[in-house]
Protein backbone atom coordinates (compact mmCIF):
# COMPACT_ATOMS: atom_id res chain seq x y z
CA UNK A 1 0.00 0.00 0.00
CA UNK A 2 2.98 2.28 -0.16
CA UNK A 3 4.18 4.32 2.78
CA UNK A 4 2.23 3.81 6.01
CA UNK A 5 2.39 6.85 8.27
CA UNK A 6 -0.34 5.86 10.75
CA UNK A 7 -1.79 2.58 11.95
CA UNK A 8 -4.70 1.86 14.32
CA UNK A 9 -5.42 -1.65 15.62
CA UNK A 10 -8.96 -2.65 16.65
CA UNK A 11 -10.33 -5.79 18.27
CA UNK A 12 -10.21 -7.98 21.37
CA UNK A 13 -7.55 -9.87 23.34
CA UNK A 14 -5.89 -11.18 20.18
CA UNK A 15 -5.03 -7.64 19.09
CA UNK A 16 -4.47 -6.30 22.59
CA UNK A 17 -1.71 -8.91 22.71
CA UNK A 18 -2.64 -11.12 25.66
CA UNK A 19 -0.07 -13.65 26.78
CA UNK A 20 2.78 -11.84 25.00
CA UNK A 21 4.16 -10.00 28.06
CA UNK A 22 5.91 -6.64 27.77
CA UNK A 23 7.59 -4.40 30.35
CA UNK A 24 4.15 -2.90 30.96
CA UNK A 25 1.12 -4.95 29.99
CA UNK A 26 1.21 -6.89 26.74
CA UNK A 27 2.94 -6.57 23.39
CA UNK A 28 1.21 -8.80 20.82
CA UNK A 29 1.22 -9.13 17.06
CA UNK A 30 -0.10 -5.59 16.41
CA UNK A 31 2.71 -3.93 18.38
CA UNK A 32 5.18 -6.24 16.65
CA UNK A 33 3.73 -5.33 13.23
CA UNK A 34 4.02 -1.63 14.08
CA UNK A 35 7.69 -2.25 14.92
CA UNK A 36 8.23 -3.91 11.52
CA UNK A 37 6.61 -0.95 9.75
CA UNK A 38 8.67 1.53 11.77
CA UNK A 39 11.89 -0.33 10.95
CA UNK A 40 11.24 0.01 7.22
CA UNK A 41 9.38 3.34 7.22
CA UNK A 42 10.50 5.46 10.21
CA UNK A 43 8.03 7.91 11.70
CA UNK A 44 4.99 5.68 12.21
CA UNK A 45 2.16 6.91 14.46
CA UNK A 46 0.40 3.98 16.13
CA UNK A 47 -2.70 3.44 18.30
CA UNK A 48 -4.14 0.21 19.69
CA UNK A 49 -7.78 0.41 20.83
CA UNK A 50 -8.30 -3.34 21.30
CA UNK A 51 -9.59 -4.61 24.64
CA UNK A 52 -9.86 -8.22 25.80
CA UNK A 53 -13.31 -9.79 25.83
CA UNK A 54 -14.90 -7.33 23.43
CA UNK A 55 -17.75 -8.59 21.24
CA UNK A 56 -18.39 -7.55 17.65
CA UNK A 57 -21.02 -4.94 18.59
CA UNK A 58 -18.59 -3.29 21.00
CA UNK A 59 -15.73 -3.24 18.52
CA UNK A 60 -17.85 -1.85 15.68
CA UNK A 61 -19.96 0.44 17.87
CA UNK A 62 -17.16 1.88 20.02
CA UNK A 63 -13.74 1.29 18.48
CA UNK A 64 -14.56 1.88 14.81
CA UNK A 65 -15.88 5.44 15.37
CA UNK A 66 -12.73 6.24 17.36
CA UNK A 67 -10.58 4.98 14.49
CA UNK A 68 -12.60 7.01 11.97
CA UNK A 69 -11.94 10.08 14.09
CA UNK A 70 -8.21 9.35 14.14
CA UNK A 71 -8.13 8.96 10.34
CA UNK A 72 -5.15 6.60 9.93
CA UNK A 73 -3.72 5.20 6.71
CA UNK A 74 -4.21 1.63 7.92
CA UNK A 75 -6.70 0.00 10.31
CA UNK A 76 -6.53 -3.63 11.38
CA UNK A 77 -9.91 -5.06 12.31
CA UNK A 78 -10.09 -8.52 13.88
CA UNK A 79 -13.34 -9.07 15.75
CA UNK A 80 -16.13 -11.59 16.13
CA UNK A 81 -14.14 -14.48 17.59
CA UNK A 82 -15.64 -14.06 21.05
CA UNK A 83 -19.10 -14.07 19.48
CA UNK A 84 -18.44 -17.15 17.36
CA UNK A 85 -17.36 -19.16 20.42
CA UNK A 86 -20.75 -18.55 22.06
CA UNK A 87 -23.27 -21.31 21.28
CA UNK A 88 -26.09 -18.89 20.51
CA UNK A 89 -24.20 -16.83 17.94
CA UNK A 90 -24.66 -17.06 14.18
CA UNK A 91 -21.70 -16.45 11.85
CA UNK A 92 -23.89 -14.72 9.25
CA UNK A 93 -25.06 -12.12 11.76
CA UNK A 94 -21.56 -11.57 13.15
CA UNK A 95 -20.16 -11.16 9.62
CA UNK A 96 -22.84 -8.62 8.70
CA UNK A 97 -21.85 -6.50 11.71
CA UNK A 98 -18.17 -6.83 10.79
CA UNK A 99 -18.95 -5.60 7.30
CA UNK A 100 -20.57 -2.48 8.75
CA UNK A 101 -17.28 -1.69 10.46
CA UNK A 102 -15.25 -2.30 7.31
CA UNK A 103 -17.61 -0.08 5.29
CA UNK A 104 -17.34 2.79 7.78
CA UNK A 105 -13.54 2.64 7.86
CA UNK A 106 -13.23 2.35 4.08
CA UNK A 107 -15.60 5.25 3.49
CA UNK A 108 -13.51 7.33 5.88
CA UNK A 109 -10.46 6.78 3.67
CA UNK A 110 -8.51 4.13 5.62
CA UNK A 111 -7.23 0.87 4.17
CA UNK A 112 -8.49 -2.05 6.24
CA UNK A 113 -6.69 -5.27 7.15
CA UNK A 114 -8.86 -8.26 8.10
CA UNK A 115 -8.02 -11.64 9.65
CA UNK A 116 -9.66 -15.02 9.29
CA UNK A 117 -10.24 -17.18 12.35
CA UNK A 118 -7.91 -19.94 13.54
CA UNK A 119 -8.32 -23.61 12.69
CA UNK A 120 -9.22 -25.02 16.13
CA UNK A 121 -10.12 -28.55 15.05
CA UNK A 122 -7.39 -30.04 17.28
CA UNK A 123 -8.22 -28.00 20.39
CA UNK A 124 -10.47 -29.79 22.92
CA UNK A 125 -13.90 -28.13 23.40
CA UNK A 126 -12.99 -25.25 21.05
CA UNK A 127 -13.22 -27.67 18.12
CA UNK A 128 -17.01 -27.52 18.59
CA UNK A 129 -16.92 -24.09 16.92
CA UNK A 130 -14.94 -25.40 13.94
CA UNK A 131 -17.81 -25.33 11.42
CA UNK A 132 -18.97 -21.88 12.54
CA UNK A 133 -15.45 -20.50 12.11
CA UNK A 134 -15.29 -21.95 8.59
CA UNK A 135 -18.53 -20.17 7.65
CA UNK A 136 -17.38 -16.93 9.27
CA UNK A 137 -14.10 -17.14 7.34
CA UNK A 138 -15.95 -17.47 4.03
CA UNK A 139 -17.74 -14.22 4.83
CA UNK A 140 -14.44 -12.53 5.74
CA UNK A 141 -12.89 -13.55 2.41
CA UNK A 142 -15.90 -12.10 0.62
CA UNK A 143 -15.83 -8.85 2.61
CA UNK A 144 -12.10 -8.44 1.94
CA UNK A 145 -12.67 -8.81 -1.82
CA UNK A 146 -15.57 -6.38 -1.96
CA UNK A 147 -13.86 -3.66 0.07
CA UNK A 148 -10.34 -4.18 -1.30
CA UNK A 149 -9.10 -4.98 2.20
CA UNK A 150 -5.86 -6.71 3.06
CA UNK A 151 -6.45 -10.23 4.35
CA UNK A 152 -4.25 -12.16 6.77
CA UNK A 153 -5.51 -15.71 6.34
CA UNK A 154 -4.68 -17.51 9.59
CA UNK A 155 -6.79 -20.62 8.92
CA UNK A 156 -4.13 -22.37 6.74
CA UNK A 157 -1.16 -21.34 8.95
CA UNK A 158 0.06 -24.84 9.83
CA UNK A 159 2.55 -23.48 12.39
CA UNK A 160 -0.39 -22.25 14.49
CA UNK A 161 -1.56 -25.84 14.93
CA UNK A 162 1.54 -26.51 17.02
CA UNK A 163 0.88 -26.16 20.75
CA UNK A 164 4.04 -24.02 21.10
CA UNK A 165 2.23 -21.26 19.20
CA UNK A 166 -0.34 -21.10 22.01
CA UNK A 167 -0.43 -20.10 25.63
CA UNK A 168 -1.31 -22.82 28.13
CA UNK A 169 -4.88 -21.45 28.27
CA UNK A 170 -5.41 -22.61 24.63
CA UNK A 171 -7.28 -19.35 23.97
CA UNK A 172 -4.43 -16.92 23.35
CA UNK A 173 -1.27 -17.08 21.30
CA UNK A 174 2.13 -17.50 22.88
CA UNK A 175 4.79 -14.83 22.27
CA UNK A 176 6.07 -16.88 19.34
CA UNK A 177 2.55 -17.23 17.95
CA UNK A 178 2.17 -13.44 18.04
CA UNK A 179 5.58 -13.09 16.40
CA UNK A 180 4.53 -15.32 13.51
CA UNK A 181 1.20 -13.54 12.95
CA UNK A 182 3.02 -10.19 12.86
CA UNK A 183 5.42 -11.55 10.24
CA UNK A 184 2.50 -12.83 8.15
CA UNK A 185 0.72 -9.48 8.41
CA UNK A 186 3.89 -7.66 7.36
CA UNK A 187 4.17 -9.95 4.34
CA UNK A 188 0.58 -9.20 3.34
CA UNK A 189 1.30 -5.46 3.54
CA UNK A 190 4.55 -5.78 1.60
CA UNK A 191 6.67 -4.70 4.58
CA UNK A 192 10.14 -6.27 4.50
CA UNK A 193 11.05 -8.55 7.42
CA UNK A 194 14.07 -10.68 8.23
CA UNK A 195 12.24 -13.82 9.41
CA UNK A 196 9.83 -16.33 7.88
CA UNK A 197 6.61 -17.11 9.75
CA UNK A 198 6.49 -20.51 8.02
CA UNK A 199 9.66 -21.80 9.69
CA UNK A 200 8.64 -25.11 11.30
CA UNK A 201 9.07 -25.87 14.95
CA UNK A 202 11.59 -28.55 15.95
CA UNK A 203 10.01 -32.00 16.35
CA UNK A 204 8.41 -32.89 19.68
CA UNK A 205 8.34 -36.26 21.35
CA UNK A 206 4.84 -37.79 21.13
CA UNK A 207 2.76 -37.11 24.22
CA UNK A 208 1.60 -40.10 26.20
CA UNK A 209 -2.18 -40.55 26.22
CA UNK A 210 -2.45 -40.44 30.04
CA UNK A 211 -0.26 -37.33 30.26
CA UNK A 212 -2.35 -35.58 27.62
CA UNK A 213 -5.59 -36.37 29.44
CA UNK A 214 -4.17 -35.08 32.75
CA UNK A 215 -3.19 -31.88 30.94
CA UNK A 216 -6.73 -31.59 29.53
CA UNK A 217 -8.19 -31.87 33.05
CA UNK A 218 -5.82 -29.21 34.42
CA UNK A 219 -6.76 -26.92 31.54
CA UNK A 220 -10.48 -27.44 32.13
CA UNK A 221 -10.17 -26.59 35.83
CA UNK A 222 -7.85 -23.63 35.43
CA UNK A 223 -9.16 -21.99 32.25
CA UNK A 224 -12.32 -23.51 30.76
CA UNK A 225 -14.33 -23.45 34.01
CA UNK A 226 -13.65 -19.76 34.77
CA UNK A 227 -14.39 -18.87 31.13
CA UNK A 228 -17.79 -20.60 31.28
CA UNK A 229 -18.58 -18.98 34.65
CA UNK A 230 -17.93 -15.51 33.21
CA UNK A 231 -20.31 -16.27 30.34
CA UNK A 232 -23.03 -17.44 32.76
CA UNK A 233 -22.60 -14.39 35.00
CA UNK A 234 -22.51 -11.94 32.10
CA UNK A 235 -19.00 -10.77 32.98
CA UNK A 236 -16.04 -10.14 30.69
CA UNK A 237 -12.31 -10.39 31.22
CA UNK A 238 -12.19 -6.86 29.82
CA UNK A 239 -14.50 -5.25 32.40
CA UNK A 240 -12.79 -2.05 33.52
CA UNK A 241 -9.90 -2.43 31.03
CA UNK A 242 -8.96 0.58 28.90
CA UNK A 243 -7.14 0.58 25.53
CA UNK A 244 -3.38 0.48 25.98
CA UNK A 245 -2.63 3.07 23.24
CA UNK A 246 -5.79 5.18 22.84
CA UNK A 247 -4.20 7.93 20.73
CA UNK A 248 -2.05 7.98 17.62
CA UNK A 249 1.46 8.59 18.87
CA UNK A 250 4.97 7.96 17.56
CA UNK A 251 6.04 4.38 18.06
CA UNK A 252 9.55 5.64 18.75
CA UNK A 253 10.18 8.75 20.83
CA UNK A 254 12.68 10.87 18.91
Amino acid sequence: MGRITSFVALGDSFTEGLEDPADEGYRGWADRLAEHIEAEQPGLAYANLAVRGRLIDEVVGEQVPMAVELGPDLVSLCAGGNDILRPSSGPDVVAARLEQGVAALTQAGSRVMLFTGFDLRDVPVMRLAHSKIEIFNLHIHDIARRYDAFLVDMWPMAVLRDRRAWNMDRLHLSPDGHRRVALHAAEVLGVAVQEDWREPYPPLLPAQWADARREDLRWARQFLGPWINRRIQGRSSGDGVRPKRPELAPLVNR
